[in-house]
């Protein structure tokens, strides 16, 4: 009886991976970050393992709201940014309301047939950097892998830049730097699996 258990349990984790990655992608960018697609790949090759959703890290503008809204993005980079490329999309800017400047860190869900395979991936996870990263309960077991490096400040009030230069440029520095540091984390990972 046990036995016959597994197995439903198992032909049911491939039929659920089967459909997640024959699915087109939903994010807002439509495919996944460079940065993250070879451990992506990697843990999706697995038999225990599928991704749900991931990111490498961005650099964001973004409307700020207590609440979801639609067409929050104002600019988004999975890249470092230059402060003249900065500067220039703060000045075209015509919002009203609050900018907040985001950087924030990589983050992976990853579905796993059982929770001891949960768990040796959060693991692996925080042995490469990853220190936020746990297991969410329900019906699956999801590990969230999440990384430590973010920032998040008003940036532009009624379309005024609420930052002098200099402060633009240490921030620039500051959000270019932690991506550094969340790509290598990455590349860490993605030798231990």
């Amino acid at each position: 009886m046990k036995g016959d258990l597994i197995i439903k349990m198992k032909n049911n984790f491939l039929e659920q991976k089967e459909k997640q990655l024959s699915k087109d992608d939903l994010s807002s960018i439509g495919s996944w970050d460079k940065k993250i697609a070879g451990l992506c790949n990697k843990i999706n090759k697995k038999k225990n393992y599928y991704t749900t959703s991931s990111c490498a890290g961005r650099i964001v503008l973004i409307k700020y709201s207590d609440k979801k809204i639609e067409d929050a993005f104002l600019f988004r980079t999975h890249a470092k940014v230059s402060f003249q490329e900065l500067k220039k999309v703060l000045e075209k800017l015509d919002y009203s309301g609050i900018v907040e400047f985001q950087q924030s860190c990589c983050i992976l869900h990853v579905a796993c047939l059982t929770l001891s395979d949960a768990q040796n991936l959060v693991n692996l996870a925080k042995e490469s950097g990853w220190q936020r990263s746990g297991i969410i309960g329900g019906k699956r077991n999801i590990a969230e892998l999440h990384s430590t490096e973010s920032m998040s400040f008003p940036i532009m009030n009624n379309g005024k830049v609420l930052v002098d230069d200099d402060f633009l440029k240490l921030v620039i520095e500051m959000a270019n730097n932690k991506l550094e540091r969340t790509w290598e984390k990455i590349g860490r990972l993605g030798k231990k699996i």
